[in-house]
């Protein structure tokens, strides 16, 4: 920067920006983001509060993965009033506090939002990669996910307690939107799932990745089983409960 300040601004540069695991966040370093504007932002275990998470999401009009992994849901919420035009990724792993009411507020369409226009699907319309590992969801949150996060191809619900074999019915019914658009699974350590879940991920036509490792019900035979079956076509199995599939 003391060289050339064009050169260290320039936003081809800076299409990733990596901020995790600062306990606080500078009004330089805020300002530093905006103005190399990049695609991808990682604030996992930061003190971000609300108000600097919403004065950068206003000015970061083109992000598209933003993590946000162990920050508090009272920062977080700021996501509910903020503009996400370009949103792909989404990562909101081990929030605590984040229950089903609290994904409603994320999901749903703004309040302001009239009938017929495109912003009713909700705020996640776009996204096409959604991180929920660890918590507290039930299955009124998936029927949430299949009405306004449509275009999923990437969910992570891993050690999500409340996750079980009803879930993964929703998930593949013939009404869900995902059950074509999906092509990576991971529910790894959902202790609620059992092996009579396992034919029904037969359904899902493009899955080619799918994490079941540390369910405790779920029989390494029966993964197996499934393995070789596959939806459609069989899976290599690098490691026991992990089902992969070359593109």
């Amino acid at each position: 920067s003391l060289v050339c300040l064009t050169w260290c601004y320039d936003k081809r540069l800076w299409p990733r920006m990596d901020l995790s695991r600062r306990k606080s966040l500078t009004p330089p370093m805020l300002s530093g983001v905006v103005r190399r504007q990049p695609r991808a932002l990682d604030l996992s275990w930061t003190g971000v509060s609300k108000k600097q998470l919403m004065w950068l999401l206003n000015r970061l009009q083109g992000l598209q993965e933003l993590v946000l992994s162990g920050c508090s849901w009272l920062s977080v919420s700021a996501l509910g009033s903020a503009p996400l035009p370009a949103l792909r990724l989404l990562d909101l792993r081990w929030i605590e506090d984040v229950k089903d009411s609290q994904l409603r507020e994320l999901l749903l369409p703004p309040p302001d939002t009239k009938p017929g226009q495109t912003e009713s699907r909700g705020r996640l319309q776009g996204v096409a990669e959604l991180r929920l590992a660890g918590l507290e969801l039930t299955d009124a949150s998936l029927r949430l996910l299949l009405r306004h996060a449509p275009q999923l191809s990437a969910l992570d619900l891993s050690h999500c307690a409340h996750v079980g074999d009803p879930s993964v019915h929703l998930l593949t019914a013939p009404t869900s939107p995902l059950r074509e658009t999906l092509v990576h699974l991971n529910l790894a350590g959902c202790h609620r799932l059992t092996d009579h879940c396992l034919p029904l991920f037969r359904r899902c036509p493009r899955l080619r990745r799918l994490d079941l490792r540390s369910c405790r019900q779920l029989s390494p035979e029966a993964c197996a089983r499934l393995a070789a079956a596959g939806p459609p076509g069989p899976f290599r199995c690098p490691e026991e409960k992990l089902l992969l599939k070359d593109s």
